[in-house]
């Protein structure tokens, strides 16, 4: 559990680090963190590959990890679920595009919260449908839905689906009990299916925010997809396993069937992965929210001593959403690659006045990158 370790990933063929190869970036961008999965996890990886054989493991047949999830949930969240509401799939992007499908048809509108990551951006088109965009504005020092907008939008006969992401990415804000009773509100009376993007629900930094699961809400449980994911929190996202946890039959049924035959199964490393994930590393996971919630303070104290730089403190995730329209260039992106930081470009999230820092990272690296950006 030393969240202190550099690791070389320069030649892992790391998503992240491929990006700058060659060049004295330091790239601060994809959502994957720096640090070692917790042993147990590696533990079990180890395990299942020296068994010899990787032939087909059935996800849905595989109870040991669904059983993980109904106790992490229960555990997180105290939400007792039922082991057949949990629907595998490799990852968060594919179950919102199949939610996308299942719950409308081409030339429907989606309603999307905005800024958003670019995946969750792209399935509507994806998909032949519409996008409508949600703004999110700032109040009272937090980020929040323009809920005035939502209802607006909502009330079209041609919106079919509202897409969230709980805690938001890239904002950091997670939805209040009495801010999610409101969507369910809106979507009760308009008849609006709720997909919510819950993959950074356990990384809550802000000790006073509490997460509700959206299907948890009675006024969902009937229309809502809930989706969650061990890879952001325990650095595990290379291994493609993610779930949906969707209450109702039929909703569930619909989803299911949307992506019978396109989405393949989740592999059995991320079975065994998340299995171990939620049941053995409570300790690294406490201990990791502790580290990057000293991130997040020391984060805030540097980036809002530089001039034209703004940040709000983010509630949850290890990503940070820097205001740079105080910079006054044109392109904020390009001006943080010439200082050798590499974030994520604010455009590629809807507003290009702005871009993301990753800081799951050791504190080392986070101070380095610190100093270029103020050099």
């Amino acid at each position: 559990m030393d969240f202190d370790q550099i690791i070389d990933r320069s030649q892992s063929c790391s998503f992240k680090w491929n990006k700058y190869q060659g060049r004295d970036i330091l790239p601060m961008w994809v959502a994957d963190s720096e640090f070692r999965c917790a042993q147990p996890i590696l533990d079990a990886l180890h395990n299942r590959v020296e068994h010899g054989l990787l032939g087909y493991t059935l996800p849905a047949q595989y109870e040991p990890a669904k059983q993980a999830i109904v106790h992490w949930l229960g555990r997180q969240y105290n939400w007792q679920i039922e082991s057949d509401w949990v629907v595998w799939t490799p990852g968060v992007v594919p179950a919102f595009n199949v939610a996308c499908k299942a719950y409308c048809q081409p030339g429907d509108k989606v309603l999307v919260q905005v800024p958003n990551y670019p995946p969750l951006l792209a399935a509507p088109a994806l998909n032949q449908l519409q996008r409508v965009d949600i703004p999110t504005i700032e109040e009272s020092g937090r980020w929040q839905l323009d809920f005035e907008s939502l209802e607006r939008q909502a009330a079209d006969p041609k919106a079919k689906l509202l897409i969230l992401c709980n805690p938001m990415n890239p904002v950091g804000s997670v939805l209040s009990e009495a801010e999610l009773e409101r969507v369910a509100d809106i979507c009760q009376r308009h008849g609006l299916m709720l997909c919510s993007d819950e993959i950074h629900c356990d990384l809550i930094l802000d000790e006073q925010a509490l997460h509700i699961p959206a299907s948890k809400l009675e006024s969902l449980k009937h229309h809502s997809v809930t989706l969650m994911a061990a890879s952001k929190t325990f650095n595990i996202a290379g291994l493609g396993a993610s779930f949906a946890v969707i209450p109702d039959a039929k909703v569930r049924q619909q989803f299911v069937q949307a992506a019978m035959g396109i989405v393949p199964w989740v592999n059995v490393l991320g079975l065994f992965a998340t299995e171990a994930a939620f049941t053995l590393c409570d300790d690294w996971y406490q201990a990791q929210l502790d580290y990057l919630r000293g991130n997040r303070d020391y984060l805030m104290q540097e980036i809002n001593k530089i001039d034209g730089l703004r940040l709000l403190k983010p509630q949850a995730t290890f990503l940070a959403w820097v205001d740079a329209r105080g910079l006054e260039e044109d392109n904020p992106q390009k001006w943080c690659e010439e200082k050798g930081v590499g974030p994520s470009p604010g455009v590629d999230f809807g507003d290009k006045g702005f871009f993301r820092i990753n800081f799951g990272c050791p504190r080392s690296y986070l101070e380095q990158a610190v100093a270029r950006l103020k050099g």
